[in-house]
């Protein structure tokens, strides 16, 4: 019965989605492109009989690259398909596999959309990063007897109550997935709480732990620093959303009173405030460059706007610390830990909630500084430049938290291994 309220009211929301796209697509032109993919509507761009894994945004897709690398390499007759809902983590999905796997819009949880997609994609498996729950997607996947593994799963105290008040249609739903793989003993039993049977349950860790800096990164990353700042101290604030590009040119122009040729790199979460934030450095006064335009920073350039996609792991490897954003904002965070793969000291601001986890690994063993406003980051960043052996005492902790905790890679293929045709 809920079900069917759920997708009869679904069907009923499908006009202000478009309104909503099309408002959206003011700011980010793509939200206006390739609607009939979020219909089910991919003849021609996907291969059946192989893989689907489905990452919402960016944080999954970015997520998920190592295993999609390592299913691409274990089963490489195998297509794989990957889906996201938005422009950006469709951007990022692009980037980082091109031409390696096929790339649409995951269809909204409309039942006609789904079985149009699912008849051109027709999966061996489907793996879903983090917790995707959507009921007919779940269901569809039942009828068609397709395996659904949820990977990297996640479930916060929050969301647990909030399914908890709809508990009969929650277990039922729940019933339906072949196995969900949590981050930690924490998540799992909030999934176990809701009515998830234990033989349905494995704890794998978190995925994000495993991403290293490749050799290739490395010397990428090596060159770039010679040519931007072969003798100046840089720092990188990276993710950053609305009213932190404000707070961190502040803290800059503090900073430069002290360090007179400290270069700041300034990478806005999304797309659309690129701009925007090109527009505050100049606004600030700043003398500034667009990372896409490709010039060089000259001696005297005191910031570069972060411009582009696809580059964060490359930026962070010539900085000295970062700063990692939607933290001094109530956003929750995003991943410190492509910035700790750098051994660089990683701070953040209080609100982490997206990577409680996480944080509270890297802050347990000196591998995270919190800050509170641009008076601390001024202080911490000071502290950081001045003082050498502290600066690689706190690198150092956030790249081991980092090493220890790898391993979820091999789990999870192992995992996989028996809804995919054997190795030969």
């Amino acid at each position: 019965m809920l079900q069917a309220l759920y997708t009869f009211l679904l069907y009923l929301i499908q006009p202000l989605i478009w309104i909503r796209l099309w408002v959206r697509g003011r700011k980010a032109p793509e939200y206006r492109k390739r609607w009939a993919e979020r219909y089910g509507f991919c003849k021609g761009k996907v291969k059946p009989g192989g893989i689907m894994l489905h990452s919402v945004s960016v944080g999954e897709t970015l997520a998920a690259i190592p295993l999609v690398r390592a299913l691409r390499h274990r089963y490489p007759s195998l297509p794989i398909t990957v889906t996201t809902m938005t422009p950006t983590g469709s951007e990022r999905a692009k980037s980082a596999f091109g031409t390696d796997v096929h790339h649409v819009y995951l269809p909204y949880d409309l039942p006609g959309s789904l079985r149009r997609f699912l008849k051109q994609v027709n999966p061996k498996v489907v793996i879903i990063m983090e917790t995707e729950l959507w009921p007919n997607l779940i269901s569809e996947l039942k009828k068609r007897d397709i395996p659904l593994i949820i990977a990297n799963a996640r479930l916060s105290e929050r969301s647990a109550n909030g399914y908890n008040k709809i508990r009969s249609f929650t277990q039922k739903m729940l019933s339906r997935i072949t196995l969900i793989a949590a981050q930690n003993a924490e998540d799992g039993e909030r999934f176990i709480q809701l009515g998830l049977k234990r033989s349905q349950l494995s704890v794998t860790g978190s995925l994000k732990f495993d991403i290293s800096v490749t050799p290739e990164l490395a010397v990428k990353a090596v060159t770039l620093r010679r040519q931007w700042a072969p003798h100046r101290p840089v720092w990188i604030a990276t993710s950053t959303h609305d009213g932190e590009e404000a707070i961190l040119l502040d803290t800059h122009r503090q900073l430069l009173a002290q360090f007179p040729s400290l270069l700041l790199i300034l990478v806005p979460r999304h797309p659309e405030r690129f701009p925007i934030a090109k527009a505050l450095t100049q606004a600030a006064g700043f003398s500034y460059t667009l990372r896409s335009s490709g010039i060089i920073p000259a001696p005297d350039t005191q910031v570069v706007v972060g411009d582009t996609m696809g580059e964060l792991m490359l930026l962070y490897g010539i900085a000295d610390l970062a700063f990692v954003g939607g933290s001094l904002v109530e956003r929750g965070g995003h991943n410190p830990l492509e910035a700790a793969a750098h051994a660089i000291p990683v701070l953040m601001g209080p609100h982490t909630f997206n990577f409680k986890d996480i944080c509270a690994k890297l802050k347990k063993e000196d591998g995270l500084i919190t800050v509170t406003d641009s008076a601390s980051l001024v202080k911490e960043i000071s502290t950081l430049l001045t003082d050498e052996d502290y600066r690689l005492y706190h690198g150092r902790h956030a790249v081991e938290v980092l090493h220890q905790n790898q391993g979820t890679l091999q789990k999870l293929l192992h995992l996989l291994e028996p809804y995919l045709p054997q190795r030969h």
